[in-house]
């Protein structure tokens, strides 16, 4: 009936697919759930009891109410140029790729017979792939979604689906693709940026490894993601992150010059008030 999520299908059973059919089960869901992976890790989600089946993409895509794609970007992009010709009308398509501005103009061309609506949970590990999948991994995390319009988030399924969000333990937080993808080249994907940029900067002889404690720890901790989740990232929202390394550098070389003046304290002091932001509950 409309409204209603009672068949998942989860392209990409990995860690974000994977702790989403662990969520929705942890949170009640009832209904049935089917995975488009490869052979090897539908038969481990199966066995694990993560999914209920394996199912070929049309006949995942022709059942379903729910199409959740959990794969790379540039597979998104793949499955959304294909999925139109055997969704069903009342179906809803949602993604969880990290750039959306790509996703959702693709998606605006290419799917004409279901909704669409753009996410991006901002959850994740270090590890990808379904040993990693964790029916907690949304809780207490945002889950930002891109409507193309403010009528996209009103209608039935998405209001249930909505609903399902809340019910994982997330928080819905709405934007517009362009407005997320420049608010993300800040808050994730410079980050990442600058975690692999200290570690790539250590030397590979010496002694400075021995010499480090937990401030290396947390500061290298992002650099352990691998590059095959990153390509993508990078490749759909360029200029975003370009700008904002170009601001990063910018305010590391100002740094350089106030190392030992009252300027740095005041930098600090700004820097310790965004922190106390991110932490409310500190």
């Amino acid at each position: 009936m409309p409204g209603s999520i009672e068949t998942v299908a989860i392209f990409g059973v990995g860690l974000i697919g994977g702790s989403f059919a662990l969520a929705l089960r942890k949170a009640g869901f009832e209904g049935r759930i089917v995975g488009v992976s490869s052979p090897a890790t539908i038969d481990r989600a199966v066995e694990w009891k993560i999914i209920d089946a394996g199912a070929a993409e049309a006949e995942a895509a022709s059942t379903a109410d729910l199409i959740y794609l959990a794969e790379p970007i540039h597979r998104i992009l793949e499955r959304l140029s294909n999925l139109n010709r055997s969704v069903r009308p009342e179906a809803l398509i949602t993604d969880v790729g990290s750039t959306k501005s790509t996703i959702v103009e693709r998606a605006s061309r290419e799917i004409d017979r279901c909704q669409f609506l753009g996410g991006h949970p901002l959850a994740g590990k270090e590890r990808r792939g379904i040993e990693a999948a964790d029916a907690d991994l949304f809780a207490g995390r945002k889950y930002v979604l891109t409507p193309r319009s403010s009528a996209d988030t009103s209608t039935p399924m998405a209001a249930c689906f909505i609903d399902w969000i809340g019910k994982i333990g997330a928080i819905p937080v709405l934007a517009d693709p362009e407005e997320h993808d420049r608010a993300v080249a800040y808050t994730s994907h410079l980050p990442q940026l600058a975690s692999t940029a200290l570690a790539a900067l250590l030397p590979e002889k010496g002694r400075t490894i021995d010499i480090s404690g937990p401030a290396l720890l947390d500061m290298t901790r992002l650099a352990l993601s691998p590059f095959e989740t990153w390509h993508d990232i990078f490749t759909t929202n360029k200029p975003a992150i370009q700008q904002a390394l170009s601001n990063y550098i910018r305010t590391l070389q100002a740094f350089s010059v106030m190392l030992d003046s009252q300027r740095m304290r005041e930098q600090f002091e700004r820097a310790a008030a965004a922190a106390k932001r991110l932490r409310p509950d500190d």
